[in-house]
């Protein structure tokens, strides 16, 4: 037993990322009941829609799960009313201030978890009160920070100043590479990507096949002045790029841009219109596979690698 395993009281420190469009109840229940900790993505949920996943994640799994919230959500309110209801244990925390939020949640008896970017961010969530920090490189998918740190130069560095729990995301998708994270000072990790090619994953398929398909260099984190986002290149990526060869105002990328484009993309399948997001590590992700093989696979790996000897 580690920190985030005592934390969480789960059997591996491996936890599945809340992802908009992807991390719906069948994700989330999948991963508990392997062994990992399966987070519902209520990023891209009405309250209502929230509350049904929760309830359906209770139906299909005994075991710890629990929500990932964007603080940048305009209806926060109802969602954290709906998660305290609802009795749900554990919440992780992203997109604006962990000060907002924490103490309301540990008043209720929820253990908090905030992601973050940077050294500076992980110790103002520390200071917040939060249980444990999710210190992501921007090799993640989605979106990310603006100080393009990697996950192998972040951990390190926020290892050294944190004194919670430390888990590690960004580009993590294999036992080795979960294995490299802990090495560096991460007491588990956060892993997106991989979970996206699962049958469990709520996103369409041909958003996922597009995923398998990918190679190295095939993403790139765009939008900054916005929120910076990963994206798969597709030809709304190509539209954003001729735009930026204008010098765009703010105004025009939010023109761009629109509403709904996630869901057009990943929920609904457009994949030429729509806003395809996931990390750099979608270059090794070969094939669809359920949820509860690719648990045991990463610690089946984990397990048995062998440190290279010189």
């Amino acid at each position: 037993m580690n920190r985030i395993t005592a934390l969480f009281d789960i059997k591996y420190p491996l936890i599945q990322a809340g992802m908009v469009w992807n991390s719906g109840w069948k994700l989330a229940s999948a991963v508990s009941n392997a062994g990992g900790l399966g987070l519902l993505g209520a990023g891209s949920m009405y309250p209502e829609v929230l509350r049904e996943h929760i309830q359906k994640c209770k139906k299909t799994t005994d075991k710890p799960f629990g929500v990932n919230v964007p603080l940048l959500y305009p209806d926060i309110d109802k969602l954290m009313q709906i998660i305290i209801d609802e009795g749900v244990q554990i919440v992780f925390t992203s997109a604006g201030n962990p000060k907002t939020w924490t103490s309301y949640l540990k008043d209720h008896g929820v253990k908090v978890v905030h992601v973050v970017s940077s050294v500076k961010f992980a110790l103002k969530a520390q200071e917040a009160g939060v249980d444990a920090v999710v210190a992501e490189g921007f090799e993640a998918g989605g979106h990310n920070g603006r100080e393009e740190t990697t996950t192998f130069t972040l951990i390190p560095m926020v290892k050294e100043k944190l004194d919670i729990p430390l888990i590690a995301a960004g580009g993590i998708a294999t036992g080795k590479g979960m294995l490299a994270a802990m090495i560096l000072g991460a007491d588990g990790v956060q892993i997106g990507s991989r979970f996206v090619a699962t049958p469990e994953a709520s996103s369409h398929v041909a958003y996922k096949n597009l995923v398998v398909e990918a190679e190295e260099g095939a993403t790139e984190l765009t939008l900054k002045e916005l929120a910076p986002v990963r994206l798969l290149k597709n030809k709304f990526y190509e539209e954003v790029k001729a735009l930026y060869q204008t010098t765009p105002s703010k105004e025009e990328l939010v023109n761009l841009l629109g509403r709904g484009r996630a869901k057009k993309g990943m929920f609904e399948g457009d994949t030429e219109e729509g806003e395809l997001e996931i990390g750099q590590i979608a270059g090794i992700i070969k094939e669809i596979k359920p949820a509860a093989d690719i648990v045991e696979e990463i610690i089946t790996e984990y397990k048995n690698s062998v440190l290279p000897k010189f």
